[in-house]
């Protein structure tokens, strides 16, 4: 049997950053999927002149049937730019373009027009200097799609690390994870690594929030009132869940090679262990969303744009993911 072409949203983010360099470098290698990259097209062009690659854009039709993406092309879905773009300046200008982008995207999958959507590096303090509430990527597009609170999990070769947390200071944590919290997040963990990952009864390492997750109580007591009568209630149901453990301690092969993800309280507590590990290479997924979204692991990068030494490897990845997780949804 014949795997279906997918047609997939694209979108490069902040257009100073190294974004618009990633999807024209991507545009160099054929894809299983045709990838409509939805951006200002004078942008492309002009970041591909300066890489020296070559670049073919054709307007994306989507009542067309999808074709696997040739080397050196392109679909794109057309959104004009509010200011001309200077590499690695960014301008408050085109913060609005860049959230159009994400919505479109969001918007196209939610009608059935894509099959999934690929996000670029976007800054949110360029955003926020707009005068515009913005506090990431997954919380937007959670509000678009209606799908309330949010998971984030990234992924490198060998190991999965989900939040539950997010863009919060750090002073705001403890007060954040709550009961209902804590519980939703490994609900839609658990749910997704099933429906997304093949995964049937997936067994989650969970950490404490506090240094020795407490020590009975003694650095904290987050452990005993919070996560501990969680875990416990979700074990009754079925979950396979192990924790809370101490995070210096969890992220070792006695633990991992065991575990098929980690559940971390806090961006920082597991992020720049899976970044360490495989950064480059890494994909931030949405998990809890009725669409299906991945992203690269990394920023803007304003210093490397229009150099030519981005590295596209984070964006590839992500690319592979979310047509790999279309066409499982497609098989089902």
């Amino acid at each position: 049997m014949t795997e279906t072409t997918h047609r997939i949203a694209l979108t490069p983010g902040e257009p100073a950053g190294i974004g618009p360099d990633l999807c024209v470098m991507l545009a160099q290698q054929a894809h299983a999927a045709s990838l409509v990259v939805i951006a200002d097209p004078e942008l492309l062009q002009q970041r591909a002149q300066a890489l020296s690659l070559p670049l073919s854009l054709h307007d994306d039709d989507p009542s067309q049937a999808p074709q696997p993406q040739q080397p050196g092309q392109l679909r794109v879905m057309p959104v004009a730019l509010n200011r001309p773009v200077q590499a690695g300046q960014p301008d408050p200008a085109n913060a609005r373009y860049v959230l159009e982008t994400i919505t479109r995207a969001a918007r196209g999958c939610l009608q059935g027009d894509f099959a999934g959507m690929v996000t670029g590096p976007v800054h949110k303090g360029v955003i926020n200097e707009a005068g515009i509430r913005f506090s990431g990527h997954t919380e937007m597009i959670a509000e678009l799609t209606g799908a309330g609170e949010p998971v984030m999990m990234l992924t490198a070769p060998g190991l999965r690390v989900a939040l539950a947390t997010i863009h919060i200071p750090l002073r705001d944590v403890a007060d954040a994870l709550t009961r209902p919290r804590l519980r939703h997040v490994l609900h839609v963990l658990n749910d997704d690594l099933q429906r997304r990952f093949g995964l049937a009864r997936p067994r989650i390492l969970v950490s404490g929030l506090n240094p020795h997750a407490g020590e009975g109580g003694h650095i904290g007591t987050e452990e005993k009132t919070v996560i501990e009568p969680v875990l416990d209630e979700l074990r009754q149901q079925g979950m396979d869940l192990l924790g809370p453990l101490p995070a210096d301690t969890l992220f070792t092969p006695k633990y991992l090679q065991q575990a098929d993800a980690v559940l971390a309280m806090y961006h920082d507590q597991g992020l720049p262990v899976l970044k360490h590990l495989g950064f480059g290479r890494a994909v931030n997924i949405t998990l809890g969303l009725p669409i299906i979204r991945t992203s690269v692991d990394h920023g803007t990068a304003f210093d490397l744009a229009g150099t030519g030494h981005a590295d596209v490897g984070s964006l590839e990845a992500a690319v592979r993911q979310a047509i790999e997780f279309a066409q499982q949804a497609a098989a089902q």
